[in-house]
């Protein structure tokens, strides 16, 4: 498998060439690229989308890479509803990363010193409120600097001057821990943000690993084969080969900063923030770079990248413990990360909420978990209302417990001051025993009433 975002994305040109737009009128980097993109959203549209001509800019922005599961299915030549279940298998084989010996592309052009120039990249502003411009696409790479373990992520990137960024580690997970423990050290903590990489590196990113181990064996089994590395110029840290831009530089320990606030997937804008500050020390690109940007706010590739992960998680842990688990969906209506919805093959009273209570202890960031019979196309969301229309009984069916852990109240701000929700879960199956059948449609007369409409001229099934 190719591990460059422009071979990806012309193989997936030529697969799904109407799935694919060009931009060729003047946009402004302030707003103009995140309404278009919104504006396709309100038209259930999600293709890719370059804007090859950003204002004071002469590097094209691409965007939407990973915005539809039909995409995502795509890079490992599976169905959609075959996409948690092939990256649940895929994120728990260790491939070890490869180190080239030859030049990376992206060393083809390098500027280090007074040359460093962060506004000649074009970096988008997203909303009115946020901060500023934003590096959303960006991946940040470091290492342990006590056991050398390799992490990236995606993390916050304001930008505020030629050679500085505005960071923040606000899921206080890896790379918070490895910055703290450089900054008890007495140190920077060494970093590079690449941008431009292959969908699976994104994806591969948001995988729970353990500390012990790095994020770029996971992603190697994402795609099959050992990931590509190289050195960069200044910092002892290593990125992807083929990557589009590598911005090199430092966490600064004992150096603080306001950053943000900045609109979030929730649909909220956050200023929550640990303020930490990125020097930058080299930029180095390939020649005709691509910049890729993730749309800030509650937008589908923003939400989805979120949503898919968790799903293989779910799926993982639950089919570990419980028989006959179908599906699992979280749906961007919970924001990628709030709303679980789960199918089964009942076959015992009290596996419903055996699996609601598995999957709360996953991720501490679910309120709602619906669990469905498999009849129920959990990807279909008026299908799993239905369901609780007429399978659940509020006063029998419905559980709840006060006071979990939950989302910082400026991104849920139902939340209390202490970041404390309430979790829900339904069980929303029939029970064991008789019960009405759902009505069905014959899937042979429906075969060929669609293949009878799609002859009528503008009706597409």
């Amino acid at each position: 498998m190719s591990q460059d975002l422009r071979t990806f994305l012309k193989q997936y040109e030529q697969s799904y060439p109407r799935d694919v737009l060009f931009i060729d009128d003047e946009i402004d980097g302030r707003y103009e690229t995140t309404s278009l993109i919104m504006e396709l959203e309100k038209a259930k549209r999600y293709p890719v989308v370059f804007f090859n001509n950003v204002k004071g800019h002469d590097i094209p922005v691409v965007a939407n890479v990973l915005a539809s599961r039909q995409r995502m299915g795509f890079i490992f030549g599976v169905a959609e509803k075959q996409l948690p279940h092939e990256y649940a298998k895929r994120i728990n084989t260790l491939v070890p990363p490869l180190l080239m010996p030859e030049t990376a592309p992206f060393s083809e052009n390098c500027f280090t010193g007074e040359d460093v120039d962060l506004y000649k990249l074009p970096v988008l502003t997203h909303f009115p409120i946020d901060a500023g411009p934003y590096i959303t696409g960006g991946l940040v790479v470091a290492k342990d600097p006590i056991t050398g373990v390799d992490t990236c992520g995606h993390h916050r990137l304001q930008l505020k001057g030629r050679d500085k960024l505005g960071i923040s580690l606000h899921s206080r997970k890896r790379m918070w821990e490895f910055f703290r423990r450089a900054e008890e050290m007495g140190k920077d903590l060494e970093a590079a943000i690449v941008i431009g990489v292959h969908p699976a590196f994104s994806m591969g990113s948001m995988a729970i690993v353990p500390l012990d181990q790095g994020k770029f064996a996971r992603i190697g089994g994402l795609l099959g084969e050992r990931v590509q590395l190289a050195n960069c110029r200044s910092i002892d840290v290593q990125v992807p080969f083929w990557s589009e831009i590598v911005i090199e530089g430092h966490i600064m320990a004992k150096e603080r900063e306001k950053e943000g606030p900045f609109a979030e997937f929730t649909n909220y804008a956050s200023n929550r923030s640990t303020e930490n500050v990125f020097k930058v020390k080299a930029i180095s690109f390939k020649n005709n770079p691509v910049y890729q940007s993730i749309t800030g706010g509650m937008c589908a590739e923003h939400n989805l990248i979120l949503a898919v992960q968790k799903e293989g998680d779910v799926l993982k842990s639950l089919n570990e413990g419980l028989p006959n688990i179908k599906e699992v969906n979280v749906p961007l209506s919970g924001c990628g990360l709030l709303h679980c919805y789960i199918s089964l093959k009942k076959t015992a009273e009290g596996q419903p909420l055996q699996a609601i209570l598995k999957a709360m202890s996953i991720d501490h960031n679910f309120k709602l978990v619906v669990v469905v019979d498999e009849d129920v196309d959990i990807f279909n969301e008026s299908e799993v209302l239905w369901a609780m229309a007429t399978r659940m009984q509020a006063s029998r069916d419905v559980f709840i417990t006060p006071q979990h852990m939950g989302m910082g109240c400026t991104l849920d701000p139902s939340s209390d001051e202490n970041s404390r929700s309430s979790k829900m879960g339904i069980d929303a199956t029939k029970p064991l025993g008789w019960y009405p059948d759902k009505l069905r449609i014959d899937p042979d007369v429906a075969g060929r009433m669609r293949t009878l409409l799609n002859r009528v001229e503008g009706f597409q099934t």
